[in-house]
This record gives C-alpha cells, sequence and structure tokens, in this order.
C-alpha cells in the first residue's frame, strides 16, 4: 500500500476538509485506518483566569431550611467552594477509566481492525504536513461554514470528507450551528486521561440563547448568568480521527439512553459540539467539585463524617435510582467514584459506561460488570435483577463512609453480606437496618423509593452542611498540599 501524505491548510475551513496525496493525485481523503492524532486544547485565554462564584439554588430541587433540616432552600450564606484550575484538581471522574470499561465496546469505522483480523496488510501511518498556502478557487472544496447559510447544515454539507463519516452518526445530538469556542471561553485543563481532556470553562452570555440546550439546563443556564458574574462548565475534549474510536461509540450510546431524561441528581451530558480547530468533539457537562471517593479519602487526614451527612448523600443517590429505575435503566457501578457533589451541595451519580436499558418485560442480565468491591453478588452468578443491584451497591457505598474502604477490601474474601462495621457503637439502629436491607437477597432487597421512606434517610442533615464539608475538604487539600511543597 502507497504511503500517504494529509495536507492540512491552517485555517478552520482547511482543516475541516483533508486530502490524501497518493499516486492517483489529490482526493478527498475517505479511508480510515489511520493512527489516532493527539490533540492539545489550548486556552482562547489564557491570562484571564475564571472568578470564583456563587451560585443561587436550582429551581425545582430539594430545599434547606438551616443546616439542621432534611430538606429547604440552598443557603447562599455559606461560602461556596470552587474548583481549582490546576492540573492538580481532583476531577479525574470526568474521564473515561480503565476499571469499568463498557459491557460492548464495538468499534466504529475501523477498518484497520478489520484488515488485521483478515490477514490484509496494515495501512501505512500517514504523514501530517501542515499547509499554509491558500487555496485556489479551482481546489477549494465548500465546507457550509460561512456565516450567511439560512439553513442548518448535515455533517457531510459542514465536515468533509472522513470527519462527516465519523461524526454522522452522532448527528442528532451535535449541536452543529454554532461554533463551541464562540461560547465557551477561559478554557483551564482540570483533568486529562486517555480518552481526552477536560477544561474549566466559562459560558459567555453573548448569544447564549442560540445554543440547543434542554429546558431545565437553560432555565439553570439563565439563572446563573442573571446572578452571578460567571456561569462556569465542564467540558470533555475527545478527538475525533479518521478510524474512528470506541469511545464514540459509548458516547453514542449513553446518549441515545439517556436522550429527553433529566434530574437534579443525575450528571448528564448537556450539549455536544464539533470544534474544528482541533478535530475533536466537545462534550458539555455541569462542572462539580469532588467525588464522593475524594471526601472519604480526607477522614483519615483528620476530616469528621457524621451519620446525617450520610444520610444526606445516600438520599440523592436514592433519588437518582428511583429516576432512573422508573425509565428502566439500572447504573450497576454505583460507587463512591462515581458519587460526584457540586459546589451546591447536591451529589449526583456519574458515570453511564455500564449503565443498560431493560425492556419493560423483563429486567434480568447476565453480563458481569462493576467493580467486586461494591458488585451485587449475584451478578457473579447470573442470571440477576439488574434493578436490584444497584441498591446492593448504594449500601456497600454507605458502609465505606463509615468505614473509609469498601467491604471486602482488606479481606480480599467477597461474600453475599458484607461484615459488621468495626465500630457499631457509633452508629443508630436506623442506620444498621438500612445497610441490613441493603444486603438483602434480590427478591426481598427493596427498592429505591421504598428506602426513600426508611428513618435513616429522615435523619439527613441539611444541605448547607455538605456546602461546609466541602469548604473543609478543600481547605484540607490546601494544607496538605503545603505540606508537600515545602518537604
Amino acid at each position: 500500500m502507497t504511503h500517504t501524505t494529509i495536507v492540512r491548510n491552517v485555517s478552520i475551513a482547511r482543516r475541516a476538509g483533508a486530502y490524501v496525496i497518493g499516486s492517483g493525485g489529490r482526493s478527498p481523503l475517505s479511508s480510515g485506518g489511520l493512527s489516532p492524532i493527539p490533540s492539545a486544547l489550548p486556552s482562547p485565554n489564557p491570562s484571564v483566569e475564571p472568578k470564583p462564584t456563587t451560585h443561587s439554588p436550582p429551581s425545582g430541587g430539594s430545599s434547606e431550611e438551616d443546616g439542621s433540616g432534611s430538606s429547604g432552600s440552598i443557603s447562599i450564606e455559606h461560602a461556596t467552594p470552587t474548583t481549582d484550575t490546576g492540573i492538580s484538581s481532583p476531577l479525574f471522574y470526568y474521564l473515561d477509566g480503565t476499571q469499568t470499561p463498557s459491557p460492548n465496546p464495538d468499534k466504529m469505522f475501523d477498518q484497520s481492525a478489520q484488515l488485521a483480523s483478515a490477514g490484509g496488510p496494515t495501512p501505512a501511518r500517514p504523514t501530517i504536513v501542515i499547509n499554509d498556502t491558500p487555496l485556489s478557487a479551482s481546489t477549494a472544496e465548500p465546507t457550509g461554514l460561512g456565516t450567511g447559510a439560512l439553513t442548518p447544515l448535515s455533517p457531510f454539507q459542514r465536515y468533509r470528507g472522513w470527519l462527516s463519516d465519523v461524526v454522522a452518526p452522532l448527528e442528532e445530538f451535535i449541536d452543529e450551528q454554532v461554533d463551541p469556542r464562540e461560547h465557551y471561553l477561559d478554557l483551564n485543563e482540570i483533568a486529562e486521561g486517555e480518552s481526552g481532556s477536560v477544561f474549566s470553562a466559562t459560558l459567555s452570555p453573548a448569544n447564549a440563547d442560540r445554543l440547543r440546550l434542554s429546558d431545565a439546563i437553560k432555565e439553570l443556564d439563565a439563572l446563573e448568568l442573571a446572578t452571578e458574574d460567571v456561569k462556569m462548565v465542564a467540558i470533555k475534549s475527545i478527538a475525533i480521527v479518521p478510524s474512528g474510536s470506541p469511545k464514540l461509540v459509548d458516547l453514542q450510546r449513553e446518549l441515545t439512553m439517556m436522550k429527553g431524561l433529566w434530574h437534579e441528581n443525575v450528571l448528564g451530558m448537556d450539549a455536544v459540539y464539533v470544534d474544528l480547530v482541533e478535530d475533536s468533539l466537545w462534550v458539555r457537562m455541569e462542572l462539580m467539585e469532588r467525588s464522593l471517593a475524594d471526601i472519604v479519602g480526607l477522614v483519615e487526614t483528620g476530616l469528621m463524617l457524621q451519620e446525617r451527612m450520610f444520610a444526606r448523600f445516600t438520599s440523592d443517590v436514592l433519588l437518582a435510582l428511583g429516576y432512573l429505575h422508573k425509565h428502566q435503566i439500572a447504573h450497576r457501578d454505583v460507587r463512591s467514584d462515581n458519587l460526584l457533589l457540586n459546589k451546591h451541595g447536591v451529589l449526583k451519580l456519574a458515570d453511564f459506561s455500564n449503565a443498560v436499558q431493560l425492556p419493560t418485560e423483563n429486567s434480568m442480565r447476565e453480563d458481569v460488570v462493576g467493580v467486586a468491591f461494591w458488585q451485587a453478588p449475584e451478578i457473579r452468578r447470573g442470571p440477576y435483577n439488574a434493578l436490584k443491584v444497584d441498591v446492593w451497591s448504594l449500601g456497600a457505598t454507605v458502609w465505606e463512609m463509615a468505614e473509609t474502604q469498601p467491604p471486602f477490601a482488606d479481606t480480599k474474601q467477597l461474600a453475599d453480606r458484607w461484615p459488621p462495621v468495626s465500630q457499631p457503637e457509633l452508629y443508630k439502629p436506623a442506620f444498621h437496618d438500612f445497610l441490613r436491607k441493603c444486603s438483602e437477597p434480590s427478591i426481598s432487597r427493596p427498592s429505591a423509593e421504598e428506602l426513600l421512606k426508611s428513618s435513616f434517610i429522615n435523619n439527613a442533615c441539611g444541605r448547607p452542611v455538605i456546602v461546609q464539608l466541602l469548604s473543609q475538604c478543600m481547605a484540607i487539600e490546601k494544607l496538605l498540599q503545603e505540606q508537600d511543597d515545602e518537604s
């Protein structure tokens, strides 16, 4: 096979229409099999630092009167923490981890893999050449990037060549009428992983109404833009390569499953954009502050967690599970790493890579998913009721909050019920009763909605207490960082 060269002009329009130079002359690039192209996403304005913000409570959520009640409005009297924009910020939970791969990670347009499995030759890796020479009128291809277009453009019209093929399966989810760099500013990298980087970004108030967002997200954006200095979001950047990627398959699957769904305690993907500057997908999400695993990990350094805080976290997860189960969606990977807190002190369930949409008439599954310490025992035996395993995993997470490590982590000997907590006298009977119910056999295990009525949940602390807890976490982390710098 002839070695190929991709010629790219620096301009955005030229980057959208890559060409292959071969023995046959210049032609639009339509074949796959290229190696992934690393992508770095620079900040549009590195000199501008996002301002710390305080937020008003989202509409439609639960409310807290004060720090002692179990319900009421979010208090703005307490200082609300904001995410550190440094690379060391503990926000790696935005990235797809390797511990819990998707149940069926298919390949998308992976022609190289198909050739390899068939015993055929592997295509030579192309050479990337940046061409600053302006395109002549005879060779220029229409890109559909003109601002005068009156009708929406299809991916084929807007994204020429291989790019249109790769993003075509995501067409219904992509907001393709806007340039994301015009709406999301002051990008700062906060996490980096195998699937891409995650950035904090400021939402530009100019023309915010042009963004294709759900009504609930639009309302929250409008509220924060009207009452705060800035609106911060998280942007996950996923490289688009000619051969496609299993990450895009997982993304399409999750977007399809969660289409039309929104809940205050579920961290979803608000919007998807194509960035033509870096040939990448931008996935907008809510900017979160810490994972529950981060908080539990600070207990050994002096952070105090109380039973009523456990109840508040657990209540949020039960609300998320009740909503998902009502729509026949089983998460199947509930654990502290996938439970994230925003600066309002609201816990949200994240990472739907192992989630499954179940038919109404049958909720049984056989595939083994999840991480063993939080995994319901019936998953290892199969088949199992997928809507019941989330409750067991939540119980294991509550046990983890009390012990600062998940069940069986010390012995590595899995069992049908987790062992008693090491200091049972510290907790009320309602706490022990809740753990017992979560570890019941699947057939008698209560549903998320039933557990919301338990005495343990009714004793939950107020939301402002969690906001203060976040502030304490950041103070401890700052102290630890200073100690590391001095040593």
